[in-house]
């Protein structure tokens, strides 16, 4: 191994090690198996969204609840929860 990648190495040890302040998701998209189905969660620009049908009528699920607590420190500020009825802004 060349002297070049030992040190890409041990940047991306150091990277890992200091995740919670160096790495910030901007947007994804995860499925999710539950129980009964295998559901859609996503993340963009500090929104969640899942295509189970308690997230359409709450805001927030179980599935979006999971990743919250998986990415920890990770995740930007979220804003308000979703409003159900309440308009969308871009």
């Amino acid at each position: 191994m060349d002297s070049s990648m030992i040190g890409k190495i041990e940047k991306a040890k150091r990277y890992a090690a200091e995740a919670h302040r160096r790495i910030v998701f901007d947007q994804f998209h995860v499925r999710i198996e539950g129980d009964n189905n295998t559901w859609d969660v996503s993340f963009e620009r500090g929104r969640w969204t899942c295509g189970c049908h308690y997230f359409a009528t709450h805001g927030l699920c179980q599935h979006t609840m999971a990743m919250e607590r998986v990415l920890g420190s990770m995740l930007p500020p979220s804003p308000e929860h979703f409003t159900p009825g309440a308009a969308k802004t871009n």
